[in-house]
């Protein structure tokens, strides 16, 4: 039977990645071939050069980079965060806890290979914009994906060595070769590509287009929306 891959690259402390994400599972719940989809979650890092754990506040943090007060920062992402709630996702992006993601990207190579990659993806972003859970702090990784289904000695044999690092790399690479600055970037069978955190209709119309034809490479994003990027987010 036809399977149609949608790969998708994106960040695990990207607020408008956890957006799309729900907007996606909307669309693929109202699409006619569901059970013939396979989602991908491909590698992106917003700060490859952050340490494992932030120190401070997101707030503090983003006021410095562009110049703001604190409070027009906290403005900012309560904003994102009202229109996470429409989505039924609660963040708390003020006192989220970011650092570096690379490790985290390995354990989904992981639990891609266990078949529960869906769920420990879902599992970090909640730990990350819900509960405030150092996303960089390789414990915390081995907890939250024992939570998701991951046999959690096997994470930690992971992050002690090298293992996936080489095809979180290989995505990232793939990510530049595409043209891909800013996250959730989706591409549909190969195909038709959407940039951003796009409403649900649009995500359908995409999965409907690139359903009933056949993949072909090299093709520009169809659509663009909200993204993350490594300048913040937009």
């Amino acid at each position: 039977m036809k399977k149609l891959r949608v790969d998708i690259w994106s960040d695990v402390v990207c607020p408008w990645c956890a957006i799309g994400k729900r907007r996606f599972e909307a669309a693929l719940a109202r699409f006619a071939h569901k059970d013939e989809v396979e989602v991908v979650w491909r590698a992106f890092e917003l700060d490859p050069s952050a340490p494992a754990v932030q120190p401070g506040d997101n707030a503090t943090r983003l006021a410095r980079k562009y110049g703001r007060t604190r409070e027009q920062a906290v403005a900012m992402m309560q904003q994102v965060a009202e229109t996470a709630k429409r989505e039924g996702l609660y963040f708390d992006l003020v006192h989220a806890r970011s650092g570096n993601t690379f490790d985290a990207h390995r354990v989904l190579h992981l639990a891609a290979e266990r078949g529960v990659q869906d769920a420990v993806k879902e599992r970090f972003l909640r730990g990350y914009m819900t509960e405030q859970q150092p996303i960089g702090d390789r414990e915390v990784l081995v907890r939250l994906a024992a939570e998701a289904g991951l046999d959690p000695e096997e994470v930690r044999v992971t992050l002690a060595g090298d293992s996936f690092a080489a095809e979180v790399r290989e995505e990232e690479d793939v990510a530049h070769r595409l043209g891909i600055h800013g996250v959730p970037f989706f591409v549909m069978g190969g195909a038709i590509g959407v940039s951003g955190a796009q409403p649900a209709e649009v995500l359908l119309g995409a999965l409907e287009q690139a359903w009933g034809r056949a993949a072909a490479e090299g093709e520009a994003p169809e659509a663009e929306g909200a993204v993350c990027g490594p300048d913040g987010c937009a």
